[in-house]
Protein backbone atom coordinates (compact mmCIF):
# COMPACT_ATOMS: atom_id res chain seq x y z
CA UNK A 1 0.00 0.00 0.00
CA UNK A 2 0.78 3.41 -1.14
CA UNK A 3 0.71 5.72 2.62
CA UNK A 4 1.75 8.83 0.43
CA UNK A 5 1.30 9.01 -3.29
CA UNK A 6 3.09 12.06 -4.61
CA UNK A 7 6.61 10.43 -4.69
CA UNK A 8 8.97 9.11 -7.36
CA UNK A 9 12.37 7.39 -7.20
CA UNK A 10 15.46 8.82 -7.17
CA UNK A 11 16.11 7.53 -11.18
CA UNK A 12 13.04 9.02 -11.78
CA UNK A 13 13.60 12.63 -10.12
CA UNK A 14 14.38 15.38 -13.16
CA UNK A 15 17.07 17.84 -12.88
CA UNK A 16 15.89 20.65 -10.51
CA UNK A 17 14.90 23.85 -12.26
CA UNK A 18 13.03 21.37 -15.34
CA UNK A 19 9.23 21.82 -15.62
CA UNK A 20 8.91 18.48 -14.62
CA UNK A 21 10.63 18.73 -11.17
CA UNK A 22 7.47 20.77 -10.15
CA UNK A 23 5.08 17.97 -10.75
CA UNK A 24 7.06 16.32 -7.23
CA UNK A 25 6.18 19.26 -5.28
CA UNK A 26 3.96 20.76 -3.75
CA UNK A 27 3.93 23.56 -5.66
CA UNK A 28 1.79 26.52 -4.09
CA UNK A 29 2.05 29.67 -4.92
CA UNK A 30 4.74 31.69 -3.29
CA UNK A 31 5.53 28.58 -0.49
CA UNK A 32 9.29 27.91 0.36
CA UNK A 33 10.21 24.79 -1.05
CA UNK A 34 13.13 22.61 1.89
CA UNK A 35 14.48 19.04 0.21
CA UNK A 36 16.06 16.66 2.77
CA UNK A 37 17.87 13.37 1.62
CA UNK A 38 17.27 10.52 4.46
CA UNK A 39 20.91 8.57 3.77
CA UNK A 40 22.58 5.43 6.06
CA UNK A 41 23.75 1.99 5.70
CA UNK A 42 21.36 -0.35 5.02
CA UNK A 43 18.66 -2.16 7.55
CA UNK A 44 19.48 1.04 9.88
CA UNK A 45 15.34 2.22 9.36
CA UNK A 46 15.64 4.90 7.23
CA UNK A 47 12.16 4.37 5.16
CA UNK A 48 10.63 3.69 8.70
CA UNK A 49 11.90 6.66 9.95
CA UNK A 50 10.51 8.88 6.62
CA UNK A 51 7.10 7.47 6.95
CA UNK A 52 7.13 8.31 10.83
CA UNK A 53 7.51 11.33 10.31
CA UNK A 54 4.86 11.97 7.66
CA UNK A 55 2.63 9.84 8.81
CA UNK A 56 3.15 9.65 12.61
CA UNK A 57 2.73 5.45 11.79
CA UNK A 58 5.03 3.08 12.26
CA UNK A 59 5.05 -0.44 9.81
CA UNK A 60 7.53 -3.26 10.40
CA UNK A 61 7.82 -4.56 6.83
CA UNK A 62 8.82 -2.82 4.15
CA UNK A 63 9.38 -3.67 0.30
CA UNK A 64 12.70 -2.88 -1.01
CA UNK A 65 13.91 0.97 -1.12
CA UNK A 66 13.97 2.10 -4.26
CA UNK A 67 14.42 5.26 -3.19
CA UNK A 68 10.97 7.28 -2.55
CA UNK A 69 10.56 11.20 -2.87
CA UNK A 70 7.71 11.88 -0.38
CA UNK A 71 6.31 15.55 0.04
CA UNK A 72 4.44 16.81 2.86
CA UNK A 73 3.99 20.65 4.27
CA UNK A 74 4.56 21.49 7.70
CA UNK A 75 4.34 25.10 10.12
CA UNK A 76 7.70 26.74 10.98
CA UNK A 77 7.53 29.79 13.24
CA UNK A 78 4.17 30.63 11.41
CA UNK A 79 5.04 30.03 7.80
CA UNK A 80 3.58 26.55 5.93
CA UNK A 81 6.70 25.04 4.01
CA UNK A 82 6.81 22.68 1.33
CA UNK A 83 8.76 19.33 2.50
CA UNK A 84 10.48 16.87 0.30
CA UNK A 85 11.81 13.75 1.86
CA UNK A 86 13.89 11.78 -0.47
CA UNK A 87 14.85 8.23 1.14
CA UNK A 88 17.15 6.50 -0.51
CA UNK A 89 18.91 2.75 -0.72
CA UNK A 90 21.11 1.46 1.74
CA UNK A 91 24.85 2.48 1.72
CA UNK A 92 27.51 -0.18 1.30
CA UNK A 93 31.61 0.06 2.22
CA UNK A 94 34.09 -1.40 0.15
CA UNK A 95 37.99 -1.77 1.06
CA UNK A 96 38.21 1.18 -1.39
CA UNK A 97 35.80 3.12 0.89
CA UNK A 98 32.01 4.19 0.13
CA UNK A 99 30.06 2.99 -2.37
CA UNK A 100 27.67 5.52 -3.68
CA UNK A 101 26.32 5.17 -6.99
CA UNK A 102 25.72 8.53 -9.50
CA UNK A 103 21.76 8.20 -8.15
CA UNK A 104 22.90 8.65 -4.86
CA UNK A 105 25.12 11.54 -5.59
CA UNK A 106 22.73 13.16 -7.61
CA UNK A 107 20.12 12.85 -4.76
CA UNK A 108 22.51 14.43 -2.24
CA UNK A 109 23.42 16.98 -4.47
CA UNK A 110 19.38 18.25 -4.88
CA UNK A 111 19.10 18.09 -1.14
CA UNK A 112 18.93 21.15 1.41
CA UNK A 113 20.40 19.30 4.65
CA UNK A 114 20.76 15.65 5.02
CA UNK A 115 19.41 13.66 7.95
CA UNK A 116 22.24 10.89 8.43
CA UNK A 117 20.95 7.30 10.40
CA UNK A 118 22.62 4.70 11.81
CA UNK A 119 21.20 1.90 14.14
CA UNK A 120 23.06 1.23 17.87
CA UNK A 121 22.35 -2.05 17.19
CA UNK A 122 24.97 -2.08 14.30
CA UNK A 123 28.18 -0.77 15.13
CA UNK A 124 29.36 -0.53 11.29
CA UNK A 125 26.40 1.75 10.53
CA UNK A 126 27.81 3.97 13.23
CA UNK A 127 31.31 3.49 11.52
CA UNK A 128 29.52 4.86 8.38
CA UNK A 129 28.49 8.06 9.68
CA UNK A 130 31.52 10.68 9.79
CA UNK A 131 32.31 9.23 6.00
CA UNK A 132 28.83 9.66 4.95
CA UNK A 133 29.73 13.21 6.65
CA UNK A 134 32.43 13.78 5.01
CA UNK A 135 31.33 12.79 1.50
CA UNK A 136 28.16 14.73 2.22
CA UNK A 137 30.34 17.88 2.99
CA UNK A 138 32.42 16.76 -0.58
CA UNK A 139 29.54 16.95 -3.07
CA UNK A 140 28.39 20.37 -1.35
CA UNK A 141 32.03 22.64 -1.63
CA UNK A 142 31.76 26.45 -0.64
CA UNK A 143 28.87 25.12 1.61
CA UNK A 144 27.74 24.27 4.96
CA UNK A 145 24.96 21.67 4.38
CA UNK A 146 22.91 21.45 7.19
CA UNK A 147 23.09 17.43 8.51
CA UNK A 148 21.58 16.15 11.81
CA UNK A 149 22.69 12.58 12.97
CA UNK A 150 19.97 9.83 14.23
CA UNK A 151 20.69 7.04 15.83
CA UNK A 152 17.68 4.68 15.62
CA UNK A 153 16.76 1.11 17.28
CA UNK A 154 16.89 3.23 20.66
CA UNK A 155 14.14 0.57 22.20
CA UNK A 156 16.36 -2.66 20.88
CA UNK A 157 18.82 -2.61 24.08
CA UNK A 158 19.51 -5.81 24.65
CA UNK A 159 21.43 -6.05 21.43
CA UNK A 160 22.96 -2.56 21.81
CA UNK A 161 26.35 -2.09 19.71
CA UNK A 162 26.96 1.66 20.25
CA UNK A 163 26.29 3.54 23.51
CA UNK A 164 24.31 6.80 22.87
CA UNK A 165 27.22 8.85 23.94
CA UNK A 166 29.66 7.84 21.42
CA UNK A 167 26.75 8.90 18.62
CA UNK A 168 26.29 12.34 20.83
CA UNK A 169 30.22 12.69 21.11
CA UNK A 170 30.46 11.83 17.00
CA UNK A 171 27.50 14.42 16.05
CA UNK A 172 29.57 17.38 17.98
CA UNK A 173 33.07 16.75 16.48
CA UNK A 174 31.17 17.06 13.31
CA UNK A 175 29.21 20.02 13.65
CA UNK A 176 26.11 18.53 13.89
CA UNK A 177 22.48 18.37 15.95
CA UNK A 178 22.03 14.75 17.48
CA UNK A 179 18.89 12.63 18.23
CA UNK A 180 18.27 9.40 19.25
CA UNK A 181 14.80 7.76 18.56
CA UNK A 182 13.14 4.43 18.53
CA UNK A 183 10.91 5.04 15.42
CA UNK A 184 8.55 1.90 16.78
CA UNK A 185 7.91 3.56 19.56
CA UNK A 186 8.11 7.73 19.76
CA UNK A 187 7.53 9.73 16.86
CA UNK A 188 7.99 13.13 18.74
CA UNK A 189 11.95 12.61 18.51
CA UNK A 190 11.67 11.85 15.12
CA UNK A 191 9.33 15.18 14.22
CA UNK A 192 12.28 16.96 16.30
CA UNK A 193 14.98 16.00 13.99
CA UNK A 194 13.26 16.93 10.88
CA UNK A 195 12.02 20.26 12.07
CA UNK A 196 15.37 20.84 13.27
CA UNK A 197 16.53 20.89 9.43
CA UNK A 198 13.80 22.44 8.16
CA UNK A 199 14.06 25.54 10.76
CA UNK A 200 17.70 25.83 9.48
CA UNK A 201 17.35 25.91 5.80
CA UNK A 202 14.46 27.85 6.40
CA UNK A 203 16.51 30.71 7.83
CA UNK A 204 19.12 30.27 5.41
CA UNK A 205 16.32 30.77 2.67
CA UNK A 206 15.54 33.76 3.73
CA UNK A 207 17.24 36.83 1.96
CA UNK A 208 19.54 39.07 4.56
CA UNK A 209 17.94 41.69 6.32
CA UNK A 210 20.76 44.24 6.38
CA UNK A 211 19.54 48.10 7.25
CA UNK A 212 19.10 50.27 4.33
CA UNK A 213 21.85 52.55 3.90
CA UNK A 214 20.68 56.51 4.51
CA UNK A 215 20.66 58.29 1.33
CA UNK A 216 22.07 61.36 0.93
CA UNK A 217 19.90 64.53 -0.04
CA UNK A 218 21.29 65.82 -3.63
CA UNK A 219 20.45 69.05 -2.36
CA UNK A 220 22.10 70.26 1.21
CA UNK A 221 21.05 71.32 3.47
CA UNK A 222 21.13 74.58 4.64
CA UNK A 223 23.15 75.74 7.33
CA UNK A 224 21.50 77.11 11.14
CA UNK A 225 21.68 80.79 11.02
CA UNK A 226 24.40 82.04 13.75
CA UNK A 227 23.01 83.87 16.37
CA UNK A 228 25.95 86.24 17.00
CA UNK A 229 25.19 86.97 13.28
CA UNK A 230 21.27 88.03 13.76
CA UNK A 231 21.99 89.87 17.28
CA UNK A 232 24.39 92.08 15.33
CA UNK A 233 21.65 92.69 12.23
CA UNK A 234 19.03 93.48 15.00
CA UNK A 235 21.47 95.85 16.43
CA UNK A 236 22.14 97.82 13.23
CA UNK A 237 18.19 97.48 12.19
CA UNK A 238 17.81 99.08 15.59
CA UNK A 239 20.35 102.20 15.25
CA UNK A 240 19.20 103.29 11.83
CA UNK A 241 15.92 103.64 13.07
CA UNK A 242 17.29 105.44 15.92
CA UNK A 243 19.21 107.84 13.60
CA UNK A 244 15.83 108.08 11.67
CA UNK A 245 13.72 109.57 14.29
CA UNK A 246 16.46 111.60 15.57
CA UNK A 247 16.92 113.67 12.42
CA UNK A 248 13.43 114.16 12.33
Amino acid sequence: MRLIQNMCTIAEYPAPGSAAAADCCLGAAGRRLVKIAVVGASGVGKTALVVRFLTKRFIGDYERNAGNLYTRQVQIEGETLAIQVQDTPGIQVHENGLSCTEQLNRCIRWADAVVIVFSITDYKSYELTSQLHQHVQQLHLGTRLPVVVVANKADLLHIKQVDPQLGLQLASMLGCSFYEVSVSENDNDVYNAFHVLCKEVSHKQQPSSTPEKRRTSLIPRPKSPNMQDLKRRFKQALSAKVRTVTSV
